[in-house]
C-alpha cells in the first residue's frame, strides 16, 4: 500500500490530509491501522457505531491497549450503554478531533466499518434536525407490538428501501426514526445529509482482498474466539442487576442492540441453547459484513 500512500502524502494540497481505512468486520483492519499510524506518525479516529460504548469490548472486537502500541485512538468508550448516539453527534466531534490532530502536525487516520459515519465525516454532511413526532412514534410502536418488528420494517421498506436495506428489523428504534423522518420531510434519512465538497484531501484504502469465502470463515472463527474470551460474561456484567427477560431491556440499554449482544439475551433467560446463539451470532455477523460490502462498493466496485 506504500505505493499509494507515499505519493499521496508527498503531494502538496491546500486541504488537510485524511487517511481513511475501511473494512468489513473481521478482515484484519486493526493490524494495518496500527502499522500505518506508526509508520506515518498518525493518530486514529474510530468510525464504529458500537465501539463508542464503554464495556462493549469483546463483542465489538475493540482494539486493546496492548494492540494500540502507544498509538492514540479517539472516539472509543465515550458513552454508557443506556445512551443513544448517531451520525449527527459523531461527525462534528470526529471532524473536531481530526482538525486537532492536523494542527499538531500528525496524520489523522479515520478507521472503521460504519460507512455512514465515514461518509458523514469525509463529505462534511450536515444533518438537519427533524423534531420528534411523539404521536406518530406511539402509533408505530403500537403497530410493532401488534404485528412485530418485521412488519414495521416492511413499512419503511415500502417508502424508503435504500435506508431500510441498511437496517436489521430488530433495530426498530432506527426503523421508527426512518419512518418519522419520511413522514415529516418526504425524504429518506440517507439523503437528508447534504453532501458537499470534501474539506479533506483524503485517500481510502482497505485490507479486504475480495475473498468472500475467507472473510466468512474469519468471521466464524472470530465469533468462536469471542465466546471463548468471555462474551457471555461481558453481557452479564453490562446488564448488571437488570433481568434479561425484561421486555424493554433494549429500550433501557440501546447499546446492547448490537450483533453479538442482543442474541445472547435469550440464552441468559433460558430460552436458547449456547450452540444456537453461537450459530446465530455467526450468521448475523456474516449478514452484517455483506451489508458493509454493499456500502463500500461505492468506494471500490471490485470488493
Amino acid at each position: 500500500m506504500a505505493d499509494m500512500i507515499e505519493p499521496w502524502i508527498s503531494t502538496p494540497s491546500d486541504k488537510p490530509k485524511l487517511l481513511v481505512i475501511y473494512w468489513p468486520t473481521a478482515c484484519g483492519k486493526t493490524g494495518l491501522t496500527i502499522e500505518l499510524a506508526k509508520k506515518y506518525d498518525g493518530e486514529v479516529v474510530i468510525a464504529d457505531s458500537r465501539q463508542i460504548y464503554r464495556g462493549m469490548n469483546i463483542g465489538t472486537g475493540k482494539v486493546t491497549e496492548e494492540e494500540m502500541q502507544g498509538v492514540p485512538h479517539h472516539m472509543l468508550d465515550i458513552l454508557d450503554i443506556h445512551e443513544m448516539y448517531g451520525v449527527g453527534e459523531f461527525a462534528p466531534e470526529a471532524r473536531r478531533i481530526i482538525a486537532d490532530i492536523t494542527t499538531r502536525g500528525r496524520l489523522p487516520i479515520l478507521s472503521g466499518g460504519t460507512g455512514l459515519f465515514i461518509d458523514a465525516v469525509i463529505w462534511n454532511f450536515t444533518i438537519p434536525e427533524v423534531p420528534a413526532d411523539w404521536e406518530y412514534r406511539d402509533e408505530l410502536e403500537a403497530f410493532r407490538e401488534k404485528e412485530g418488528n418485521e412488519a414495521l420494517w416492511e413499512k419503511l421498506n415500502a417508502v424508503d428501501p435504500d435506508y431500510a436495506s441498511e437496517l436489521d428489523s430488530r433495530n426498530y428504534r432506527y426503523v421508527i426514526r426512518g419512518l418519522e423522518i419520511w413522514k415529516s420531510t418526504g425524504q429518506s434519512k440517507k439523503v437528508l445529509g447534504q453532501k458537499t465538497e470534501s474539506p479533506y484531501d483524503f485517500l481510502r484504502i482497505t485490507p479486504y482482498d475480495g475473498d468472500r469465502e475467507k472473510l466468512y470463515s474469519n468471521i466464524n472463527k472470530r465469533v468462536e474466539k469471542m465466546f471463548q474470551s468471555g462474551l457471555i460474561e461481558e453481557v452479564t456484567q453490562l446488564l448488571g442487576k437488570h433481568n434479561p427477560t425484561e421486555i424493554d431491556i433494549l429500550d433501557i440499554f440501546p447499546g446492547l442492540n448490537a450483533i453479538g449482544y442482543r442474541e445472547i439475551l435469550p440464552y441468559l433467560s433460558g430460552k436458547e441453547t449456547l450452540e444456537k446463539i453461537l450459530e446465530l451470532v455467526q450468521q448475523n455477523s456474516r449478514h452484517y459484513a455483506k451489508r458493509q460490502l454493499t456500502w463500500f462498493r461505492r468506494y471500490n466496485p471490485e470488493i
